[in-house]
């Protein structure tokens, strides 16, 4: 998964404690028997101590990926999430601290060779590492936060996809279970009450990948937060189209009528093909429906075969992946 190379965010209390007592450990490897040695073991504090903390910012910054380089979906979602701009700033401040850590120790080293008091000069090194780590550590702190939300957006494949909407209990579980013919992996979502169901399928050796979104595609819109609603356009950057189900015989507990206007809104909310299939076909309160395009059984798999063939056809129809997936 795109975010799972990095690493947990260390404070600059941990860093620099580390690069301390790495340095102190240097030194006393060290047999000092004059003050070449001393000079030398002072040094070697030093570089240590700067090394640790520079190395350290910088596999920060390199282990988060390039933001240019991310495909639509998932830039979207981290914008929503923790704020593009943020992320980039607080980038290139630790960025920014690596080099500017690097050039103290090799500015101190020069000093130190210059006077008989190598301690003091190591001492202001260290003082002037510990203020320029104090400054980012709000930098630091906000990086580990958006990484521990980016680490639990689900893993959703630049490949062909159906998300799967409507109310709950009208079948949506049913139908990825049924077409993907195992259990579905659920991936946890930031967005959702519960993890979002993602499956696969084959047709003509071309594997399509179907997305159930509990909390996200279940209720209406207008109830709905501002963050959710940029979660679902966020949905309009993959290559997908839209299964909506309708619980025809209302068994799931919600009114048709309700159901319409669920739909009405995603259409509002969605630049993409939307399917409308009405579930429950073979149970005697199922209505016959003029706004739906196919009727299904979930129960007893009768129309889902001619319900992907539409479906798959709506995503050629819709154009590439590199489209809809491009990067930013």
């Amino acid at each position: 998964m795109i975010f799972e190379k990095i690493h947990t965010v260390p404070t600059s209390d941990e860093l620099i404690d580390k690069a301390f007592k790495r340095a102190s450990r240097a030194k006393s490897g060290k047999t000092i028997i004059g003050r070449g040695t001393a000079l030398k073991a002072e040094e070697s504090m030093i570089l240590t101590s700067a090394n640790v903390l520079s190395d350290n910012l910088a596999n920060i910054v390199r282990r988060f990926p390039d933001f240019d380089q991310l495909p639509r979906f998932y830039y979207e979602l981290a914008d929503i999430l923790v704020g593009i701009d943020k992320l980039r700033m607080s980038l290139a401040s630790v960025d920014w601290a690596s080099g500017k850590i690097h050039d103290i120790a090799r500015e101190h080293v020069g000093k130190m060779r210059k006077t008989r008091q190598p301690a003091l000069v190591r001492k202001e090194a260290f003082g002037r590492m510990a203020s320029i780590m104090g400054s980012i550590n709000k930098n630091l702190i906000l990086l580990n936060d958006a990484r521990n939300v980016l680490r639990k957006l689900p893993e959703v494949n630049d490949e062909h996809t159906i998300v799967v909407a409507g109310y709950p209990n009208v079948g949506k579980s049913s139908f990825v279970s049924s077409v993907t013919g195992a259990s579905p992996e659920i991936a946890p979502y930031p967005f959702t009450t519960k993890g979002v169901s993602i499956g696969h399928f084959f047709r003509n050796d071309e594997r399509y990948q179907v997305m159930d979104t509990p909390g996200l595609l279940d209720r209406a819109m207008s109830e709905r937060n501002e963050i959710e609603l940029q979660a679902i356009t966020a949905l309009k950057y993959l290559d997908a189209a839209v299964l909506f189900i309708i619980d025809a015989s209302e068994t799931c507990g919600y009114l048709i009528a309700d159901q319409k206007h669920m739909l009405d809104e995603v259409r509002q909310h969605f630049e993409l093909p939307i399917l409308v299939a009405a579930n429950k076909s073979d149970l005697p309160e199922f209505h016959q429906l003029d706004f739906v395009d196919m009727n299904i059984s979930t129960a007893t798999g009768d129309g889902i075969d001619e319900v992907l063939d539409r479906l798959v056809e709506m995503i050629r129809d819709t154009g590439s992946m590199d489209n809809k997936l491009e990067k930013i």
